[in-house]
């Protein structure tokens, strides 16, 4: 199997995911400012999380060779993302303190304790299936936009948000995740048993996912 077969196993989440409103907003220009900031927000703290999940990869590998593997993204997320994050929000008027000091949403809380719970009850190939919603996602989502025609960049504030996740580093990255993932998937059989609750994961990792748009559309009301 691969990681295609994760996503045809729920298809129809998976376009909850990448066609949600807050998603077609945001390529209009049309999102409420406060949904917006709301995300912001928590995707800080949901940006840590993430971390803590590489970091977990690292202690559940057996090999110094798999230890390496999360390396990169550990190391990308801690000095990179984060620190262009923070500065992003900056032009928003949020500080890291504003966002440290940011109560997790129920949706935060949810996915990323359901992501390192899979961790830490499973293995490796568990965690990455619970992972990779997010990173394949926000590269879907990306290149849809930046393709689409009905996609407003000029005088759109989010534009910035639709050039980052479509931009070449970005997608660069997922074709790296998404190699890695499907080595990993590679010698199981998707009618397994194993192969099933792989996709279980990935399923409802991806339904966190809609919830986690779904909670700024609602912080705006």
């Amino acid at each position: 199997m691969n990681h295609k077969d994760l996503i045809n196993a729920c298809r129809d989440d998976w376009q909850d995911y990448i066609e949600h409103p807050f998603v077609q907003q945001l390529a209009s220009g049309e999102l409420n400012k406060h949904a917006y900031l709301h995300y912001l927000k928590q995707d800080f703290l949901f940006l840590k999380h993430y971390a803590r999940a590489f970091a977990l990869a690292i202690f559940k590998s057996r090999t110094l060779e798999e230890m390496r593997e999360p390396l990169p993204s550990l190391a990308a997320l801690l000095d990179t993302e984060m620190n262009h994050h923070v500065e992003y929000c900056g032009q928003w008027g949020l500080t890291e303190s504003d966002m440290e000091a940011e109560p997790e949403d129920f949706g935060t809380v949810s996915y990323t304790r359901y992501v390192l719970d899979t961790g830490m009850a499973g293995d490796r190939v568990d965690l990455f299936a619970a992972l990779a919603p997010c990173a394949i996602g926000y590269a879907v989502i990306g290149h849809q936009l930046i393709q689409r025609e009905t996609t407003r960049l000029e005088g759109n504030p989010y534009r910035s948000w639709i050039e980052l996740y479509s931009g070449d580093e970005f997608q660069v990255g997922t074709q790296e995740t998404i190699a890695r993932l499907d080595r990993m998937l590679a010698e199981i059989p998707l009618s397994s048993t194993r192969g099933q609750r792989l996709c279980d994961i990935f399923r409802t990792a991806t339904r966190m996912e809609v919830a986690f748009w779904q909670q700024g559309m609602n912080a705006a009301r």
